[in-house]
C-alpha cells in the first residue's frame, strides 16, 4: 500500500485505510458532505466525499476500514484526498499493524531499561512505590506500555508513553550524576511517574483521544491522584516525601501557561520539567523532520516558534 507519508499532489490511491473519524458537514451552498479523517501507522490525512449518497460509497462511520479510490489535492497547504469511492472492509481484509503507529523501539526492551533504573531507587517507600505500579499492577502496565504520551504533538504513537518516559527518566538519571544536590530517589522516581495519568487522559488506540476525565482533570492532576493512592498502601510513607513528589509531577510543565498548576518550588522538580520538555521537543522537531518531503527551509512551525531549516552540513 502507499502509506500516507509518500502521498502527494496529483497521486491517485486505491487502497485500505482506517477511517479515524466521519462527519457529516454542510457547504455554504447547503450540499452534504462527509469529512474524513483517514489514518495508517505513518499518520493521518484530511479527505472528503462530496457525493455520499452516490453508487460506489458505502455507509462506514468512525474506526472502520474502508478500501478508498481518489485522487490526493492539496487545499491551503495540506494534502487531501478526493473520495470518489469507499467500499467497506470486513475483518481479514486487512492488518491492523499497518494503520495503527508503533514506536520503533522495542517495547520488551524499554519496558527491561525502566525496570532497571526503577530497582536502582534505593529509598525503600519510594521503590514499593514504583513497584506497586510497574510490577504488581498488571492492568496499569499493560495501559502504560501500549499507550502513546500525547495526542498530535510528540510519542503520539503505541509505545509512546513509555518511550517519553524512558527518555526523560534517563535524562534525569544523568542530571543526578551532574548536579549533587539533587535527590537521585526522589528524582528517578518522579521522572518514571510524572506522565502516569495520560494512561486515564487519552484513550488507547485506534481512538487515542482525550478522555470525559482527561477533558475535565488532566494528566497532571491525575497523575498526582493516582501516586496519592498507591502511597496509602505503603504503611510508614513519610508525608513530606509524599509532597515532594506529587509537587513534582504538578509542577512538571513548569508554567502556569503551559497547565502546570504548581510552578517548580524544589531543584527535583525543575529537573523534571526541564528533562520533560527537553524530550518532547526534541522527538516534536524530530518528527517534524522525518514527515517531511521539503529540503532546506521547511516554514515557520508554531510549536517550535519558528521557521525550521534541516541541517545540512557541508564538508
Amino acid at each position: 500500500m502507499k502509506f500516507i507519508k509518500d502521498l502527494n499532489s496529483g497521486d491517485r490511491v486505491a487502497d485500505i485505510y482506517l477511517c479515524k473519524h466521519m462527519q457529516v458537514a454542510t457547504t455554504k451552498n447547503g450540499k452534504t458532505y462527509y469529512s474524513v479523517t483517514l489514518q495508517d501507522k505513518t499518520g493521518t490525512v484530511d479527505a472528503k466525499v462530496w457525493e455520499p449518497y452516490s453508487e460506489g460509497i458505502d455507509d462506514f462511520s468512525d474506526l472502520d476500514y474502508i478500501d478508498v479510490y481518489g485522487e490526493v489535492t492539496s487545499f491551503n497547504g495540506a494534502l487531501q484526498i478526493n473520495i470518489k469511492r469507499a467500499r467497506l472492509c470486513h475483518e481479514g481484509e486487512y492488518d491492523q499493524s499497518m494503520y495503527l503507529p508503533v514506536s520503533e523501539k522495542d517495547n520488551d526492551e524499554m519496558f527491561k531499561e525502566l525496570l532497571t533504573l526503577i530497582d536502582s531507587v534505593k529509598n525503600v517507600h519510594l521503590n514499593k512505590l514504583l513497584n506497586l505500579f510497574f510490577r504488581e499492577d498488571q492492568e496499569f502496565i499493560k495501559a502504560f506500555r501500549n499507550s502513546s504520551a500525547a495526542k498530535s504533538v510528540h510519542h503520539a504513537f503505541i509505545g509512546g508513553l513509555l518511550e517519553h518516559t524512558l527518555s526523560v527518566t534517563k535524562l534525569c538519571n544523568y542530571f543526578a550524576g551532574s548536579y549533587p544536590a539533587l535527590n537521585r530517589d526522589l528524582l528517578i522516581t518522579a521522572a518514571v511517574c510524572h506522565d502516569i495519568g495520560k494512561i486515564k487522559e487519552i484513550s488507547l488506540f485506534p481512538t487515542n483521544d482525550y478522555t470525559d476525565e482527561g477533558q475535565f482533570l488532566g494528566h497532571i492532576v491525575m497523575g498526582s491522584e493516582m501516586v496519592s493512592e498507591k502511597i496509602r498502601l505503603i504503611e510508614g510513607f513519610p508525608v513530606l516525601l509524599k509532597q515532594e513528589l506529587q509537587h513534582c509531577i504538578l509542577s512538571h510543565h513548569g508554567k502556569f501557561e503551559y497547565g502546570s498548576p504548581k510552578m517548580p518550588a524544589i531543584i527535583e522538580a525543575m529537573a523534571i520539567h526541564l528533562a520533560d520538555n527537553t524530550d518532547a521537543k526534541m522527538e516534536t522537531f524530530t518528527e517534524i523532520l522525518k514527515n517531511t518531503n521539503e529540503v532546506g527551509w521547511l516554514g515557520f512551525n508554531r510549536l517550535m516558534e519558528s521557521n525550521l531549516f534541516d541541517t545540512r552540513v557541508e564538508s
